[in-house]
């Protein structure tokens, strides 16, 4: 039978390979994020190969615009089983005695209250469903901090501590919590919106990093999890390409 997986954040990166790899998968996707011109073109690109979406604009830092998503997945004519938690990201590299106070409430309000906001909303169409599936994606700044990260390894913190609460919580009812930890992941944007648009300081980031992680591979992370039967809970997938060993340990080449 055909259900439904919400993914955030779907306008790029690892939100639209996510939702294309889970409408091959058999979900119809409702794609979801603020940019409804590139949400139109992920649902034509998923429909050309097959698959089933719509697109739902949403901000995820609005109540109402939040509950216009729930309101939309509960009209279509199957059970929502799964929600990806995806809509994040970073601002900023200052250190914590001079970072910008704008941007620590920005990335608190986007990656935590965002996911605490969808969540909320839908949760009974998970319930209801009788076997749900909520997928947070964090990061490994969530498990960890490092110099000039305070307000992003902060709210990641916060998202991480929101996922693990909620599964306890849960326990006893049809819906399973997931935790995904990405760590160097290479995608259009991430890097770049986290140094104001600033492309070289961007490319730094990974610059001699022998094959570092890739949307696609997220994606795959997320469809294992959510087909395992569904007695069968993953709490926490940390994944990082072969290169980084750990936060502050990159192999890089040339």
């Amino acid at each position: 039978m055909t259900s439904v997986a919400i993914v955030t954040g779907a306008s790029s990166g690892i939100g639209a390979a996510t939702a294309r790899r889970l409408a091959a998968e058999g979900f119809h996707v409702l794609a979801a994020a603020r940019r409804a011109d590139r949400l139109d073109a992920l649902v034509r690109q998923i429909e050309a190969s097959g698959g089933a979406a719509t697109a739902v604009t949403c901000d995820v830092t609005s109540d109402g615009s939040v509950a216009e998503l729930a309101a939309a997945a509960g009209r279509l004519p199957h059970p929502v089983t799964l929600l990806v938690n995806n809509a994040g990201g970073a601002r900023g590299m200052d250190p914590v005695a001079t970072g910008a106070v704008a941007d620590w409430r920005w990335m608190y309000e986007v990656n935590v209250l965002g996911t605490l906001r969808v969540t909320q909303a839908v949760l009974p169409l998970l319930d209801a469903s009788g076997a749900g599936t909520v997928v947070v994606i964090s990061s490994t700044a969530g498990l960890i901090v490092y110099e000039g990260g305070g307000g992003y390894t902060a709210a990641k913190h916060g998202q991480t501590a929101l996922a693990e609460t909620l599964r306890l919580e849960l326990c006893g009812r049809p819906v399973r919590v997931v935790e995904i930890d990405p760590g160097m992941v290479r995608t259009e944007e991430f890097s770049l919106r986290r140094y104001g648009g600033d492309p070289e300081k961007a490319e730094q980031v990974y610059r001699g990093v022998p094959d570092p992680l890739v949307a696609d591979d997220i994606a795959d992370c997320v469809a294992w999890c959510a087909t395992r039967p569904q007695h069968v809970n993953v709490d926490r997938l940390v994944v990082r390409p072969l290169a980084q060993a750990a936060q502050h340990k990159v192999h890089r080449v040339g």
